[in-house]
């Protein structure tokens, strides 16, 4: 049997100037640089201006509505490029900084875990390193290794210990929000989860800004609820669109749906509800099931039809 020889192809090679090649290049496959940081980005704009400089990428995270800057170098790290992406990320607000690079040295990789395990969980930095593969004489395939990226275990435990001094409420939705996270991450159907924290709600993304999954648990009247948020910006063309694909989504989903229950706010919600009892660890557990299925066929059936939405 005979054997291809795999071997490294220089970026270079595919994209010979970074500015004119690579971004532009990105942006429009954003989705392969998703898939390796298991992230949900939409791009806003490339060569974005901050100060006299130019962040190559702007994009926001669907998940959490933030800003994420990525910084392309098709080249060795240097300080100069990563200098440059802390001030991008302070001029433009952004909650995250995605630097990609061909090679990483152990000082700047060292810099970036730094970076992660002493700023908040709301601040977070990644390393890519960008390579290309073939066989033989093959077309180059992509792939993106990461470097960097936020210690989880550093963060749950400042996250564990910020709760000490929390509500007895508070408390339990935390513990809640962490198993339901546990249970709908052991489906793998969903790429980005959010952080668990001690509130009534937890988001998940739908791929686009402005509209998402918010997921509540009501320890008030003992409800748990699955819900379509959709921000004002585009809750005029967004609700009638979706509202016009009622009986679709319902026979998907299975259920018939709460649709605009409070018609005065500006942001619009479509709900679905389910009592339960938070005393009774067994109507917990059964609620947590019901909050995963529902909640993934939220998320494949809406997740289809917004990106089909008129833009506003």
């Amino acid at each position: 049997m005979e054997l291809g020889v795999l071997k490294t192809v220089a970026p270079r090679q595919k994209w010979n100037n970074e500015a004119r090649d690579f971004t532009p290049w990105l942006a429009h496959n954003i989705e392969e640089l998703n898939k390796a940081l298991g992230l949900e980005l939409e791009v806003e704009s490339t060569e974005v201006s901050a100060g006299p400089y130019s962040a190559d990428i702007l994009a926001k995270d669907t998940g959490t509505d933030k800003y994420v800057v990525i910084e392309n170098q098709l080249e060795k790290t240097n300080h100069d490029h990563l200098g440059k992406a802390i001030t991008y990320a302070s001029v433009l607000d952004a909650s995250t900084v995605i630097w990609i690079a061909t090679d990483f040295t152990e000082e700047h990789k060292k810099s970036l875990d730094w970076l992660n395990d002493h700023t908040t969980e709301d601040i977070s930095f990644y390393g890519v390193q960008v390579e290309l593969w073939q066989i033989d004489n093959s077309k180059a395939a992509l792939r993106f290794n990461i470097i960097s990226k936020p210690n989880q275990a550093v963060r749950q435990a400042a996250r564990t210990k910020a709760t000490e001094d929390l509500s007895d409420k508070r408390k339990f939705q935390f513990e809640f929000w962490n198993m339901f996270k546990e249970k709908l991450a052991k489906t793998r159907k969903i790429p980005s989860l959010q952080t668990p924290r001690p509130q009534y709600w937890f988001d998940v993304t739908l791929g686009k800004s402005y509209i998402h999954i918010s997921n509540y648990c009501n320890t008030d009247n003992n409800t748990v609820g699955v819900r379509i948020y959709i921000g004002n910006k585009i809750a005029d063309t967004m609700l009638p669109f979706l509202e016009s694909k009622k009986n679709e989504i319902e026979s998907a989903i299975g259920q018939n749906l709460n649709w605009n229950p409070n018609p005065d706010n500006r942001d619009k919600i479509i709900v679905l509800e389910h009592t339960t009892d938070f005393d009774d660890k067994q109507k917990v557990e059964q609620a947590l099931n019901w909050l995963v299925e529902y909640t993934l066929k939220f998320r494949e059936t809406f997740s289809k039809l917004v990106k089909q939405a008129p833009q506003k």
